[in-house]
């Protein structure tokens, strides 16, 4: 809640917060609460994982997000195909990092 807070109104089309998380059902569940919690502030968000097609996912990373959230293996598949650029990442978050 507090980075939601500190992010304010969207901006730009890069992601500005990425979300690490191990599996695809936690990085649903994250959604599923930024999209609760944040509603108010209209932040675009965009979840990666593997299991299910790219195309949608692509599609969203070129429309932009503030906020995405991951999975490692996606994530490296997609930057790695040029889809998805880090450079204006401000704030880092790694869920489960005991795992």
């Amino acid at each position: 809640l507090p980075l939601l807070q500190l992010l304010g109104k969207p901006e730009g089309t890069a992601p500005r917060v990425l979300v690490l998380t191990p599996t695809r059902e936690l990085a649903a569940q994250i959604a599923d609460n930024v999209q609760a919690y944040g509603a108010e502030k209209r932040l675009r968000t965009q979840v990666i994982f593997g299991g299910v097609g790219e195309r949608p996912q692509i599609d969203g990373l070129r429309r932009g997000c503030d906020l995405l959230i991951a999975t490692p293996g996606r994530l490296l598949d997609l930057c790695g195909q040029g889809f998805c650029q880090l450079g204006s990442v401000r704030h880092f978050v790694l869920d489960e990092a005991d795992r």
